[in-house]
């Protein structure tokens, strides 16, 4: 039973901000209602929100419809693939927590009501989860949807936006010639939309989803689909419906709903960024992030991979995953695992929700498979530890081949990403070594660049199966081959990582979950003592302050005041 609702905005102490929301072209009835805020990340520049301007007039129908009043406002937005081109891509990491801060602001600041929060890209996504934890007011989230997939190439039956830096590393080989590449480069991304794969765009979500926070199937929906509109209608009468019965961010976002979407993203193979990002909204949730550090370790034990899109194969994409019944089929399978009594921001419990999900769209038993067939008894995601991350690391098995789940190689060091692609195109890595990209963690960086192209050019040139890439930074979700990221402590935080040469045998066990450098500590102790570290020349402005507060990736990247 909905509750008699008066608006922040009636009450006898906001009368100078009446005026000032008349100045705006507001009215008496429309202050009278509930004021909903839409925190639209809409960007000319990333290609998973240029259609964020239709979904927010279809957020604006629905929360009118269901008598509220909307009160749209902006977010910065950076893209993972455009920024990372260059030496200033390390800002998509910190974007995250100065979209988390703006959005909070902006809802403190207003008095609003609710909040409906648009976005489908990597850090965009986290950063508004973030916000809702602080505010803990009524908040819906709304993706943005995903791409349609290119046409074949090189073996694979559908392409991505990033097939073209695979294409590079085929040329590089002479596999192929420059017309070629810019031939895939003008067909890999056909339509607007977050980018076709598992990578962390889709990937948060898919996890916003499972963790409540989205409309029941909302995370999938294609971009250029006419069920992302009416998605978005519906979430707008939603979110006036959760405000008139009191329903907040933080009476969905519980431990347990954290739990379910750890469990979702190692039954769809998640990219390895959900595991600093969960941990980031557990932080703002007042939870430990170590609790859901091992979540993730304890959960990739008991739940398989049920369901397999590009980049742990290139048969099917996003767009195939949601027509197979996306995150409720999935969360179907695994439903034995899950917490199916947590509320959601249908206004029903997880397991209401998923009863009531009926998929319109034939089912693809070999996309979603059952329990007892999965695709790999493996979970997704795998936390590794040892001596050479003493903290916690992150792995995806769903990307990588069984061959190379366990690698032994010799170390090549590299002390930042531009110098690694250099000797990658150069062809100086060679099978059986592992590759070290160090200082590039959350303080290194300074943020944590997402180092997709280094392992894409291994994939080109043929080496995914024989040569593996560990580092302190990130890797895309749409990487495969063998590789390690998020190690902690970072190299600039005086890790272990720091104090590897090259030479040094390394070992990835991906099963076993340890990741191990063979040099004994009488050495490391050497190293140590003639170990400094000087942080990079240059750095300036938001970067200087972020590293000043970054914590590890391990407690989720995020900023604290030091003391």
């Amino acid at each position: 039973m909905a509750k008699e609702f008066s608006s922040k905005l009636q009450k006898p102490d906001t009368i100078g901000n009446q005026v000032l929301w008349k100045a705006a072209g507001y009215s008496d009835d429309d202050m009278s209602r509930p004021i909903i805020g839409i925190a639209n990340s809409f960007s000319d520049m990333v290609a998973g929100h240029t259609n964020l301007r239709r979904i927010a007039d279809m957020v604006k129908y629905g929360i009118y419809r269901a008598g509220g009043t909307p009160a749209e406002f902006g977010t910065i937005a950076c893209c993972d693939g455009l920024a990372d081109a260059h030496a200033g891509g390390n800002y998509v990491l910190p974007s995250r927590d100065n979209i988390a801060d703006s959005v909070e602001i902006m809802a403190m600041a207003h008095r609003l009501d609710g909040l409906v929060l648009l976005g489908s890209c990597d850090k965009i996504v986290p950063g508004m989860l973030m916000a809702t934890a602080r505010l803990n007011i009524p908040c819906i989230f709304v993706p943005g949807g995903c791409m349609i997939s290119g046409p074949a190439f090189g073996g694979q039956q559908k392409t991505d936006s990033t097939t073209v830096s695979e294409a590079m590393g085929k040329m590089q080989t002479g596999e192929i010639d420059l017309d070629e590449v810019l031939r895939i480069g003008h067909l890999c991304t056909p339509t607007c939309g977050s980018c076709q794969f598992m990578g962390t765009a889709n990937s948060m979500c898919c996890l916003a989803e499972a963790l409540g926070m989205t409309l029941t199937g909302g995370a999938l929906i294609p971009a250029v689909y006419n069920e992302r509109i009416r998605s978005a209608l519906n979430s707008g009468e939603r979110i006036v419906e959760l405000v008139r019965n009191g329903i907040t961010a933080r009476q969905i976002m519980c431990k347990e709903a954290l739990e379910n979407a750890v469990m979702t993203m190692m039954a769809v193979g998640g990219s390895t960024n959900t595991v600093i990002h969960s941990c980031a909204i557990a932080h703002e949730l007042g939870i430990n992030p170590q609790e859901i550090i091992n979540a993730f370790d304890r959960y990739s034990a008991v739940i398989p991979l049920v369901a397999k899109i590009n980049p742990a194969t290139h048969e099917y994409d996003a767009v195939d995953l949601y027509q197979a019944g996306g995150i409720p089929q999935v969360m179907k399978v695994i439903r034995p695992f899950l917490h199916t009594g947590v509320l959601t921001v249908t206004g029903q419990t997880l397991g209401e929700n998923l009863d009531g999900f009926r998929n319109l769209y034939p089912a693809n038993t070999d996309l979603i498979r059952p329990l007892d067939h999965p695709h790999s008894t493996l979970g997704g995601l795998a936390i590794l530890r040892g001596n050479l991350t003493p903290d916690t690391a992150v792995a995806k098995p769903a990307a990588i081949h069984p061959d190379v789940r366990l690698f032994t190689g010799k170390a090549v060091c590299f002390d930042s990403e531009e110098d690694c692609v250099k000797a990658i195109e150069a062809r100086q890595v060679r099978a059986g070594h592992v590759v070290v990209i160090r200082y590039e963690g959350p303080k290194g960086g300074p943020g944590m660049r997402e180092l997709y192209k280094p392992m894409k050019l291994l994939y080109g040139q043929g080496l995914a199966k024989s040569a593996a890439i560990i580092t302190d930074g990130r890797f895309s979700g749409t990487n495969s081959g063998c590789f390690v990221g998020h190690i902690s402590p970072e190299a600039a935080a005086g890790g272990p990582l720091a104090l590897v040469r090259d030479g040094d045998k390394i070992t990835i066990d991906v099963p076993g979950k340890t990741l191990t450098l063979h040099v004994d500590d009488d050495e490391l102790n050497r190293r140590r003592a003639a170990w400094s570290y000087q942080p990079r020349s240059g750095i300036g402005g938001y970067l200087a302050r972020y590293a000043s507060m970054v914590t590890s990736a391990a407690e989720g990247g995020v900023l604290k005041v030091r003391k």
